[in-house]
């Protein structure tokens, strides 16, 4: 079942909010949706999930527009969530799997297994007031993925998170495309989409400036990075031909070299001068890869 968009454009009045989107996300895979802040990322989750009509273009799963009828087999989690404070866990989620069409008994079963997951099976009776940002944010994920779909979205499902609860719900998030789920998902952190993901998509005010497959992105970018740790000054090697950018470390200097070849001349040329504790040869980071193409940072 693959998820696909041919030329989906947004328009809300004069203001276009994704314009002339193409992808194709395969089967059982995690997608990475990166794009600051406006950059038309929620617009297009919403418009997957049919809450959104396309102003032009089609979206289809398995050859088939999703509707209302579809969205059994979808599983949703908004970056603003939207749990009701007053109601214990149980009843929440029992409240949510119906509206899916499951039956009490199974979405008791499906809760349970979730708790005991994430190490907290006590919650089940606790008001979701009670519990921390991050445990909330548990609920959310298990509310997401109560009724197994087949397709599940994730808007910043990170966000706000300790390292011990990303890790968590990072496993779990494996754990479903493990067993065929497509996870389609957008996250700050780029060492996350980095982590997880087989293909992404960066957009920049509602265009894909970059879509593909990691290695091909990494790949094409062409520059590298090169961090050096020596016992001796490396400062004048940011101004080496082929040299783009030069950041000190703590132990030496990180450099952004424009191919492999830079980085021989680089060694021929600090070979003798001292001690070299480490000199690594880089793919570039995603965040570098997002900087030249965007023109800002997005950590």
């Amino acid at each position: 079942m693959v998820l696909k968009l041919r030329h989906v454009t947004k328009r809300f009045g004069q203001f276009t909010a994704v314009n002339d989107l193409s992808l194709e996300i395969p089967e059982s895979e995690i997608f990475g949706f990166l794009g600051a802040n406006g950059a038309g990322k929620t617009t297009t989750f919403r418009m997957i999930l049919g809450l959104l009509d396309p102003s032009t273009g089609e979206i289809s799963w398995d050859g088939l527009p999703l509707n209302y009828s579809t969205s059994h087999l979808v599983g949703y989690l908004p970056e603003e969530r939207g749990l009701y404070p007053k109601l214990k866990v149980r009843d929440q989620i029992v409240y949510l799997s119906r509206l899916r069409g499951m039956q009490k008994t199974e979405a008791l079963k499906e809760l349970r297994f979730w708790l005991e997951t994430f190490k907290v099976p006590e919650y089940e009776n606790k008001k979701v007031e009670e519990l921390s940002k991050g445990n909330q944010q548990k609920i959310q994920f298990i509310a997401a993925v109560i009724h197994k779909p087949r397709l599940l979205i994730l808007d910043e499902p990170f966000s706000g998170l300790d390292p011990v609860n990303v890790e968590q719900l990072k496993n779990a998030v494996l754990t479903l495309k493990e067993n065929g789920t497509t996870i389609v998902f957008s996250s700050h952190q780029m060492h996350h989409v980095e982590e997880l993901c087989e293909h992404l998509c960066i957009m920049h005010k509602g265009k894909p400036v970059v879509h593909g497959s990691l290695k091909e992105i990494k790949r094409a970018f062409g520059k590298k990075n090169l961090l050096i740790h020596a016992d001796f000054n490396l400062e004048s090697l940011k101004d080496f031909p082929g040299v783009v950018k030069a950041k000190p470390t703590m132990e030496g200097i990180l450099l952004q070299i424009e191919g492999e070849e830079v980085a021989e001349k680089i060694l021929e040329e600090i070979v003798g001068k001292g001690f070299i504790r480490k000199f690594a040869l880089e793919e570039p980071s995603l965040n570098d890869i997002f900087i030249e193409k965007v023109g800002a940072t997005y950590e």
